[in-house]
């Protein structure tokens, strides 16, 4: 007999939506409910491409080995390195988390996550500036100006239009989508600015320049320009007149700002805005995170080590060095001797050299599923996959953790990735 869960939480993006309902029937998920399509194709599809049993790598292959033997081979290669490298982390659950800072003090090595190529720069511009935030809920209750920037969420997160920012209804929001504007700024035109009702389409690498003229004009100076950004200044004299006369006003903002020229200057320019709206308005600004515990992964580096990405152990505390102890900075200057990734692909996206270096040095995957990174490992550990197979804690993009559940059993020998994790940890502190 088969039975319908309720209120699952969705472990894909950074919306971690958590109303799904999921049906089971003799071990097996079918068809789900209130999910985007990216959702059900994962709840559906969580058992293909998958790991089948532990791996090392003999005479140039791998090969299968039991689960004893692949973490004593993975203790073994982390307990010799020099001055390995743990990285991954946010597509896993924060149980995880902090067993990787444990184990990366245990080793002397250092610990980066996957925030390092994509909101960074955001991070480093929080330090500097500080963050003005609010909680989805809040913006699905009260925002009447939502700002796209440098994202594309109607393909990147499906569920976001509906469930927190442009159509749902809100405790002041009784209409919807007409009581809302919808802004997008990007350069080039998506999904998303098709739907939206003003589109500014900037110049590449411009961000910073439009930014500091709508702070200029939001702070009564004049502007003697014709463009700027490619922007004419009637169109930015509108946006910059919306920001400041909406009851409740919200950027969500995306790599197009922390990846293209600037960096996190760019981000910086976008807080400094928001700091000077709410002078005269309320105004929150929103990165949009990608792997669905990306938020968590830098939270618990930095509850555990005082720093959320980047952290070296090697003289046996925590030091910080955003470039100098970045995974990629690492891998491709050749620095490290070995890693350990946990759920992510650094083979597949890195740069050329980096992940050349990868494939050179003893490397441990632990991840659910087949990835290019677990074909050049050395170690290939299954394990179970979080909000379906097991069960922990994830934070949402706007820093709520939420609790994912675990609604089906894994194949038998498959653990969470904390339970391995604790196992190459206490088999490292035997071998040393």
């Amino acid at each position: 007999m088969g039975k319908v869960l309720k209120d699952v939480v969705c472990s894909f993006c950074g919306c971690l939506c958590d109303n799904l309902e999921i049906a089971v029937e003799n071990g097996k998920i079918n068809p789900v409910s209130r999910a985007c399509k990216v959702s059900i194709s994962r709840f559906v599809n969580y058992n293909k491409d998958r790991v089948p049993y532990p791996m090392i790598r003999e005479k140039g292959g791998l090969v299968k080995t039991s689960l004893d033997e692949a973490i004593n081979k993975a203790a073994e290669i982390l307990s010799r390195a020099n001055w390995p490298l743990i990285y991954g982390l946010s597509s896993s659950v924060c149980e995880a988390h902090r067993k990787c800072v444990e184990l990366a003090e245990l080793v002397g090595g250092v610990i980066d996550q996957t925030a390092t190529v994509c909101h960074a720069p955001t991070i480093l511009a929080f330090q500097e500036i500080g963050e003005i935030h609010a909680t989805l809920g809040e913006i699905k209750n009260r925002s009447d100006l939502v700002i796209f920037w440098g994202c594309n969420p109607l393909d990147a997160h499906l569920n976001h239009f509906v469930r927190y920012s442009v159509t749902p209804k809100g405790l002041y929001i009784s209409k919807g989508r007409k009581d809302r504007t919808v802004v997008a700024v990007d350069v080039r035109e998506t999904r998303t600015t098709r739907v939206a009702d003003i589109f500014l389409r900037i110049e590449p690498g411009k961000d910073y320049e439009l930014l500091s003229v709508l702070r200029a004009l939001i702070n009564g100076k004049e502007i003697d320009l014709d463009k700027v950004a490619g922007v004419s200044m009637e169109e930015i004299r509108e946006l910059a007149e919306k920001m400041v006369n909406c009851r409740y006003g919200v950027i969500f903002f995306g790599l197009g700002l922390t990846m293209s020229r600037g960096k996190h200057y760019n981000v910086m320019a976008a807080l400094s805005l928001v700091r000077d709206l709410n002078k005269k308005t309320r105004f929150v600004i929103i990165p949009m995170r990608g792997h669905y515990n990306v938020k968590g992964a830098g939270v618990v580096l930095g509850w555990q080590t005082g720093y959320p990405f980047a952290v070296d152990f090697s003289r046996g505390y925590p030091r910080y060095g955003p470039g100098e102890f970045s995974a990629v900075n690492l891998l491709a200057n050749g620095e490290v001797d070995a890693a350990l990734i946990l759920a992510a692909d650094p083979a597949a996206n890195f740069p050329v050299s980096a992940s050349k270096h990868l494939a050179r040095i003893p490397t441990v995957v632990i991840d659910p599923k087949i990835s290019m990174t677990s074909l050049i490992a050395d170690v290939v550990i299954p394990s179970a996959v979080s909000g379906i197979e097991a069960e922990g804690t994830a934070y949402r993009m706007d820093g709520v953790p939420i609790r994912l559940r675990k609604i089906i059993d894994p194949e038998p020998g498959v653990l969470a990735d904390s339970e391995v994790l604790q196992l190459i940890i206490d088999r490292v502190k035997g071998v040393r």
